[in-house]
C-alpha cells in the first residue's frame, strides 16, 4: 500500500463528501482511495481545459481514455461521457470539447469539475471486482468476468468482507468459466494473484470504513502481468444500519441450556379445557413423561391436569427455566413484565397476531420487554418445540418421542408439521424440533450454537425464510461444522435482486446468488427441497465419512448404472478409473457379457453370491473410497435376501475396522420398500425408485466432510 495507514486520508476525503450532502464519488475522489489501499488504476489526471487535457494526453505518451467528472453523473457512459483510444492534440481536443457538451445534453444542471484523461490499459481479460452491502450479511465481496459478459452471463461470485488471499483466489475458481482465467485456446493465464490482491484489497476497504454501501472495479484489466482497475467507483450509505442486539456464546449457551434442558416449565394459560392451546401443551408434558416440574398459570387458580394452578408466574415457587405462552397476543406484553420480574430466562411465545399480522409495534414492544430483564424469547407465532432426550413436548401439536441425533428447526409452522410427519413416518431419531415463527428475538445462529455443542445431536438440519443476522449464523456455522453437518433449505431462491443496485455490483448481488455463495463458504449444506433437506439429516448421520474421492458404482441394471454415473457427476463426485489389477479382480466374479471398468455391472440375471462377492471387493480395496450400489430385482436375488447380504458384509467390515460410505438405489416391485427400510436401519442409505436421491445424499456427505476438513478442497477457507 501507498500509505502505512490509508484511513485517515480515506477518512477525510469521506467527511468532505458528506458534507456536500452527497453519496457518489467522483472518479479522482475514487482514485485518491485506490491510491490510499493500494487498489492498481492507471495514471490519470483532470484536466479543467482541453489545453491541459492535451498536456496530460501528451505525458502519457500513446492513447488516452477520456471521461467527464461530474458529482451529478453517475452512469458517465450513459451520458455519453467516455471516449476511449484518444490520441493526438486535435483529437483530444474534439474529444474534450464532445464530453462536455453531451453532459451538457445529458443533465443541463450538472456540475462538470472537468474531464479525466487516463492512460489506455493494455487488452485483457476483462473482470469485475467489487463490494455491497447486502441485507443479511453485511460487507460482500464480489468476483466475475467483466465487461458485457458480467451483464449477459451474470457469472459472479460472493463472500463475507474482509477475504485473506486464499479466500480471494478461491473466488477465481468458484465461477462457471475460471477456465478462461487460466488460459484457454492458445490465450495466456492472468496473473491470479494480482486479481485476488484486487479483490483482498477491496474487502479491507469496505470493512474499514461500513459507510461504503458498494464498490465497483469495472472492468479490471488482467494481464499475465497484472491485474489493474480500468475504473473505480464508490456510492456512500444513505444511512447506517441499526445495530442489533448481540450476545456473547457463553451467554447464548447459558440461556439455551435453561430452555432445551428445563427443570421447571411454567405454562401461562394452561387449561383443562379440551382444544384449547393452554390445555393441549399441558397435556403433552404431562403426557409425554417430561421429569421436570410443570407448573400451570391461569387467572381463576385451581387444579388443572391433576396439578396445583397459580394465578400468576410470580406466584409459582422456586425457580422457572421456561414460560410457555399459550395466552392471547394482547396479553403477552403484561404477562411478560411478570415473568421478567420472577427472573424466568426464556419464554416461548406460542401466539400469533405479532409482526406477521402487521402488529409489529406490539412485537417491538414485547421485545422491548425481554430486552430490559434478560429474557430469551422464541417465537412468537409458532407451534412451540420438541426436546426429546428430556421428554419434553412443550407444544399444540401432536407429540413425538423417537430419540436419536437430528436436530430439525423451522421458521414455518406448516413446514415443522411436515418435518413431524416425515420423522413419524420414516422413525427418524431427532434430538430435538423447535419452531422459530418470527424470530423476535431467538434465532437460528442461537440454536445452531447450541446444537453445535449438544452431545445428542449429530446433524442440524434447518429451513428459513431469511436470516436476521448472516454474520452470527456463519460464525456459528462455522463453528459447527468441524464437528457436525448443518444442512439448510433456504426458501425465496426466486427472490428479487437487491434493490439498491448503484453500481454493477449491486446489480449482480441478488438475494439467493449471495445466500448460496455464502452459505457455501461456511461449509453448510444447502438442500434443493424440503424433502432433501429431511432425507440429508435422516441419512447423513448414518453414513461414516468419506477418506477419499475415489467412488465405484456397482450395479445389476445397465441403464441403472448409466443414470448413477450421471448422477455422481451432477453431484460433483468423482467416478474411479478402475485400474488394471482391480478391473482383473472384478471381472473374475461377473459372466463375460457384464461390463467391468466402472459402472460395474454384474448383469441382472447374477445370484446373491455375485453381489456379495463384488461388494465384498470393493469394500476391502482401501483404493475404493465409497461404494454406489445399484439393484435390480429379479427372483433369482430376491430384494431381502440383496438387502440383507449387503448389510452383513458392510457390518462385517464396519467390525474390522473398515468403514466406508455405502448407498443403494433399489428398483423393482412394492418389495424393495422393505428392503431400504432395512438397509437403512442398518447403516446403508437406500432409496426405492430412484437413482438420484441416495446419490445426492452421498453427495452431502462429500461435501460436509470437504467444509469440515476431512478431504481436500474444503470449502471452509
Amino acid at each position: 500500500m501507498t500509505d502505512r495507514d490509508p484511513a485517515p486520508r480515506v477518512r477525510a476525503l469521506l467527511d468532505a463528501v458528506r458534507t456536500e450532502g452527497r453519496t457518489t464519488l467522483t472518479a479522482p475522489e475514487g482514485k485518491v482511495i485506490a491510491d490510499a489501499y493500494g487498489i492498481a488504476v492507471p495514471d490519470e489526471a483532470l484536466a479543467a481545459d482541453a489545453d491541459e487535457a492535451v498536456a496530460h494526453a501528451a505525458r502519457f505518451g500513446g492513447p488516452v481514455v477520456m471521461k467527464i467528472v461530474s458529482p451529478d453523473i453517475t452512469h458517465k457512459t450513459d451520458a455519453g461521457g467516455v471516449i476511449v483510444g484518444v490520441e493526438g492534440e486535435s483529437d483530444v481536443r474534439a474529444a474534450f470539447a464532445e464530453i462536455v457538451a453531451n453532459a451538457g445534453s445529458y443533465d443541463p444542471e450538472a456540475r462538470v469539475e472537468g474531464v479525466q484523461v487516463q492512460e489506455l490499459l493494455p487488452s485483457g481479460q476483462e473482470v469485475i471486482v467489487g463490494a455491497v452491502t447486502d441485507p443479511t450479511f453485511g460487507k460482500v465481496v464480489a468476483f466475475g468476468l467483466g465487461g458485457v459478459l458480467v451483464e449477459v452471463l451474470k457469472d459472479v461470485t460472493f463472500r463475507l468482507a474482509p477475504v485473506d488471499g486464499g479466500e480471494a483466489l478461491s473466488m477465481l475458481d468458484s465461477i462457471r468459466a475460471a477456465e478462461v482465467l487460466r488460459g484457454v485456446r492458445g490465450a495466456p493465464a492472468v496473473d491470479r494473484s494480482a486479481v485476488a490482491e484486487q479483490i483482498r484489497r477491496v474487502s479491507r476497504l469496505v470493512t474499514d470504513f461500513p459507510e461504503i454501501a458498494e464498490v465497483d472495479l469495472n472492468p479490471v484489466i488482467a494481464t499475465p502481468k497484472g491485474a489493474v482497475a480500468a475504473d473505480i467507483r464508490v456510492i456512500l450509505a444513505e444511512k447506517v444500519p441499526k445495530v442489533r442486539r448481540t450476545y456473547t456464546r457463553e451467554e447464548i449457551l447459558t440461556s439455551m441450556r435453561r430452555l432445551m434442558r428445563p427443570s421447571s416449565v411454567a405454562v401461562i394459560g394452561a387449561s383443562n379445557e379440551a382444544g384449547k392451546i393452554g390445555n393441549s401443551v399441558m397435556r403433552n408434558l404431562v403426557d409425554g413423561g417430561f421429569a421436570g416440574e410443570i407448573h400451570p398459570v391461569n387467572p381463576k387458580g385451581g387444579d388443572i391436569a391433576g396439578r396445583k394452578a397459580y394465578k400468576s408466574v410470580t406466584d409459582v415457587p422456586g425457580e422457572v427455566d421456561v414460560a410457555v405462552f399459550a395466552v392471547p397476543a394482547k396479553a403477552v406484553a403484561s404477562v411478560l413484565e411478570e415473568v421478567g420480574r420472577k427472573g424466568i430466562p426464556n419464554a416461548v411465545l406460542i401466539p400469533s397476531g405479532f409482526a406477521e399480522t402487521g402488529e409489529h409495534a406490539l412485537q417491538d414492544e414485547v421485545v422491548a420487554i425481554g430486552e430490559r430483564y434478560g429474557v430469551r424469547l422464541l417465537g412468537p407465532n409458532i407451534y412451540g418445540y420438541y426436546a426429546t432426550w428430556q421428554n419434553l413436548c412443550a407444544t399444540f401439536c401432536t407429540p413425538y418421542d423417537v430419540k436419536g441425533g437430528v436436530a430439525l428447526t423451522s421458521q414455518s409452522g406448516g413446514i415443522g408439521m411436515a418435518i413431524l410427519g416425515f420423522a413419524r413416518t420414516t422413525r427418524t431419531g431427532v434430538s430435538a424440533i423447535v419452531g422459530l415463527g418470527n424470530k423476535s428475538d431467538l434465532d437460528e445462529d442461537d440454536l445452531l450454537t447450541w446444537f453445535g455443542e449438544d452431545p445428542r445431536t449429530e446433524c442440524i438440519a434447518m429451513h428459513l425464510e431469511d436470516l436476521k443476522d448472516g454474520r452470527a449464523f456463519v460464525a456459528a456455522a462455522r463453528a459447527t461444522v468441524p464437528k457436525k453437518p448443518v444442512v439448510v433449505l433456504k426458501a425465496g431462491r426466486t427472490a428479487a435482486g437487491a434493490k439498491a443496485a448503484g453500481s454493477h455490483t449491486g446489480a449482480l448481488a441478488g438475494d439467493d446468488a449471495v445466500y448460496d455463495d455464502i452459505l457455501r463458504q461456511a461449509g453448510v449444506i444447502r438442500a434443493p427441497g424440503l424433502g432433501d433437506m429431511l432425507e440429508y439429516a435422516r441419512a447423513l448421520p448414518v453414513l461414516p465419512a468419506p477418506r477419499g474421492d475415489n467412488v465405484v458404482i456397482i450395479t445389476g441394471a445397465g441403464g441403472s448404472g448409466v443414470l448413477l454415473s450421471d448422477a455422481v457427476t451432477d453431484n460433483g463426485l468423482s467416478l474411479m478409473e478402475i485400474p488394471p489389477d482391480l478391473d482383473a479382480s472384478f471381472r473374475a466374479f461377473i459372466p463375460p457379457f457384464g461390463a467391468a471398468g466402472n459402472p460395474v455391472d454384474i448383469t441382472g440375471g447374477e445370484p446373491p453370491a455375485t453381489y456379495e462377492a463384488t461388494i465384498r471387493l470393493g469394500l476391502s480395496d482401501p483404493r475404493v473410497h465409497a461404494l454406489v450400489l445399484g439393484y435390480w430385482h429379479t427372483l433369482v436375488t430376491p430384494p431381502m435376501v440383496f438387502a440383507e447380504l449387503t448389510a452383513r458384509v458392510v457390518a462385517e467390515f464396519r467390525e474390522r475396522g473398515i468403514e466406508k460410505p455405502v448407498v443403494a438405489s433399489l428398483a423393482g416391485d412394492v418389495e424393495v420398500e422393505e428392503a431400504c427400510r432395512y438397509l437403512f436401519e442398518r447403516g446403508v442409505v437406500a432409496y426405492p425408485y430412484t437413482t438420484e436421491l441416495p446419490v445426492a445424499v452421498l453427495g452431502a456427505k462429500y461435501r460436509w466432510a470437504r467444509a469440515a476438513g476431512l478431504l481436500g478442497g474444503g470449502s471452509m477457507t
